[in-house]
């Protein structure tokens, strides 16, 4: 994951380059014409009226469960989606109904609580569950910027957060945890990428980094394994994932292969051990979300990430 709020991590052309702000895809089809509604569907919508409650919306997504575990997108997947609605659309458009949602999206330093609420809305009006919301808080954060982060996330619905952070704020971030009653995920990354720039000491690449970060912590600061980049790195995220699933919050899921250049693919091409990882994950009934994020093809990644959710289904069929 090269994510936002992290100079050091991920160049600003990668996040901020409005080229990269695509229209919707021709994929994504409107709602249904009157005339399409079946008379069930408009039978429900009366009652809803009826109710007091917003009207039935019949593209409502499913649960999208997997062989007992939830399936999501982190929505660093769709950053060319940059607004919500267009975010929605995709989600729609490959049937997942969890997602994780980037700060890229959702900037918590430019949203007002009531957008907040507003965003969980049409959310909840499509029938997606924000999973965790990912807020990549920079070292020298503001207290305000905490704060607003972790409210944020209760605002959306999730007591759960990830984050691409240095060690040094660590600390104030468990501090956050507690005050909120909030788990947070410590992302890692491969430091052999070409994009990282980043000062090594301070970042989150071995089970070592992670693990000496909750020595001494609440329980409230967790892990968010990126089972793609910690292949890369030369590491098993399987036997990781067996001994420390209690404290993971997060799967972030990527195929990325053993060339040098650890090579990202579509799932089932590469050679991280992803079907290992999920067997486990049904196995131990891994109570939060598995997301996929796939960092290519980000003009319209959605024919990959339905892909990759197929290849999924297959694994735990």
């Amino acid at each position: 994951m090269s994510k936002a709020s992290r100079d050091d991590l991920q160049p600003v052309s990668r996040i901020q380059n409005s080229k990269h702000h695509a229209e919707p895809s021709k994929e994504f089809q409107p709602d249904p014409s009157p005339s399409q509604i079946t008379r069930r569907q408009f039978g429900l919508g009366m009652l809803g009226l009826a109710a007091g409650t917003r009207f039935y919306r019949p593209d409502k997504l499913a649960p999208s469960v997997i062989g007992g575990v939830k399936i999501g997108a982190q929505s660093y997947t769709f950053r060319a989606f940059i607004s919500i609605d267009k975010l929605i659309q995709a989600l729609q458009g490959v049937g997942l109904s969890y997602v994780e949602l980037w700060d890229g999206h959702l900037n918590p330093m430019k949203t007002s609580e009531a957008e907040f609420k507003s965003v969980k809305t049409r959310f909840d009006d499509a029938g997606i569950t924000v999973g965790a919301y990912c807020v990549n808080f920079p070292v020298d954060a503001s207290d305000e910027y905490l704060d607003r982060g972790f409210n944020g996330a209760l605002l959306l619905g999730t007591n759960v957060m990830t984050a691409s952070v240095q060690k040094p704020i660590v600390p104030r971030l468990d501090q956050w945890c507690q005050k909120y009653k909030i788990k947070l995920g410590l992302h890692n990354h491969w430091f052999g990428d070409k994009w990282f720039h980043g000062d090594k000491s301070k970042e989150f690449e071995s089970p070592d980094d992670l693990l000496t970060a909750l020595k001494g912590s609440s329980d409230y600061l967790s892990i968010n394994l990126d089972v793609g980049h910690f292949y890369a790195a030369g590491y098993d995220p399987v036997s990781f994932f067996r001994q420390n699933h209690k404290r993971i919050v997060s799967l972030h899921l990527k195929d990325r292969d053993k060339d040098p250049d650890r090579t990202h693919r579509r799932f089932g091409q590469g050679a991280t051990p992803i079907s290992e990882v999920m067997k486990l994950a049904h196995q131990v009934r891994f109570p939060y979300v598995a997301n996929i994020e796939y960092e290519e093809e980000m003009a319209n990644p959605s024919d990959a990430v339905r892909a990759a959710v197929a290849y999924l289904r297959q694994v735990l069929s």
